[in-house]
């Protein structure tokens, strides 16, 4: 018998989900539960408008100094299929790491490590979870899943897949801006040979700010969404295997691994209310805020055991220290001139020495000067020599 809906009540139908709808919310919600709350989809079809313009950035020297990313590697990377012929959808997520760990207030100088690093690895972490993922999957759909699992160091273009996906939008720092959280997140993908609803691209942009690009320390970013690689501190503090520049050396302040200035600066970072990942949580002061004079000391066997599990490993104690060294140079004062004497006369790196040099050189005084005299005398390596025979120019 047919209900009674009343004189005159209009009948209205809710539509039922669609069965590929279904899945893809139980994938999402399987995500969450994974520990990757952030989470959207994309197809796996190409991203053809970004060979060009990756070539492009190439072709130009945006990125000098990346070896490995070459014109031949970007147009792979823009084919998610070149990965996984089967794949039909792509999970994109991310996971929150910004938060504010101040230093202590104890007089010691102390460097900066940018906040993505000062926990566990993301590229494990990320990798982890997703395998972790794949595999309730599987359990959910009850067949075996065909998939990739993908974190910043694999052939795909993350951001363009986040973004496509809806995750976020572009910011005008190159950064992916993820509503509830800002720039503040690590990418990852999910490849996945099943045949999800895709999310649609979110509609936003920066308008008319230019804070990032207004505060960059190195002018970086030389224009709204394009970086210019050799000139980003990033890129000197990890990637930077030789001696950095010294017309950038000032820049640097006192990050030792990284930068966040224009994260720090961006609006929609002051915005979010997204928790970060406790992963992403300093074990100890070291990992955030490293006493100065200590990083130009420390042993292989200290830098590995402090670092251990963590994306600081990628500087190598040696770009570590020559981090030091210039950081003392731009923020310490008298008291730290024996520290970079001590560094410049019996350092095992003269790639560190060059750099201490360079740092006594701006701090200056009598002390620095009969340092920089006794060394310039004595040590083997042309590099150091060259590099006090400058800082004395200079003091």
């Amino acid at each position: 018998m047919r209900p009674d809906l009343g004189a005159g009540a209009p009948l209205t139908l809710s539509p039922t989900p669609s069965s590929r709808a279904t899945l893809t919310a139980r994938v999402k919600r399987l995500a969450a539960e994974h520990g990757l709350s952030v989470s959207a989809v994309t197809s796996a079809a190409d991203f053809p408008e970004l060979a060009p313009l990756l070539e492009k950035h190439i072709a130009a020297g945006r990125v000098a100094g990346l070896d490995w990313f070459t014109p031949e590697r970007a147009r792979f990377s823009t084919a998610p299929r070149n990965l996984q012929p089967s794949a039909r959808s792509i999970l994109a997520v991310a996971l929150a790491y910004w938060a504010e760990t101040p230093p202590p207030r104890d007089g010691e100088p102390r460097g900066v490590i940018a906040r993505y690093a000062r926990g566990l690895d993301y590229h494990a972490l990320l990798k982890t979870r997703l395998k972790a993922l794949h595999g309730a999957i599987e359990g959910e759909v009850g067949r075996p899943v065909e998939a990739r699992h993908l974190a910043d160091t694999a052939r795909i273009v993350d951001r363009a897949v986040a973004a496509r996906a809806g995750l976020g939008w572009y910011g005008k720092h190159a950064c992916l801006i993820v509503p509830g959280f800002g720039p503040g997140v690590v990418l990852g993908e999910l490849l996945l040979d099943l045949d999800l609803e895709p999310d649609a691209p979110l509609r936003k942009d920066c308008g008319r700010c230019t804070i990032c690009l207004d505060n960059c320390p190195t002018g970086a970013i030389v224009a709204p969404y394009t970086i210019e690689t050799p000139r980003c501190l990033s890129f000197q503090t990890i990637e930077q295997r030789g001696a950095i520049p010294p017309v950038l050396r000032p820049a640097l302040g006192a990050w030792v691994f990284g930068c966040d200035v224009c994260q720090e600066v961006c609006p929609y970072t002051r915005a979010a209310r997204g928790v970060p990942d406790p992963a992403f949580q300093p074990r100890s002061v070291a990992n955030a805020h490293p006493s100065l004079r200590w990083l130009l000391a420390m042993t292989e066997a200290e830098f590995r055991e402090i670092y251990r599990g963590t994306p600081v490993l990628r500087a190598k104690r040696r770009g570590l220290a020559r981090n030091a060294a210039v950081a003392l140079g731009n923020i310490g004062g008298e008291d730290d001139v024996p520290f970079l004497a001590t560094a410049l006369a019996g350092h095992d790196e003269p790639l560190v020495r060059g750099h201490a040099a360079w740092a006594l050189g701006r701090l200056g005084g009598a002390t620095a000067r009969t340092s920089l005299d006794a060394c310039y005398a004595s040590d083997p390596d042309p590099t150091v020599r060259h590099e006090i025979a400058a800082a004395l120019a200079a003091e």
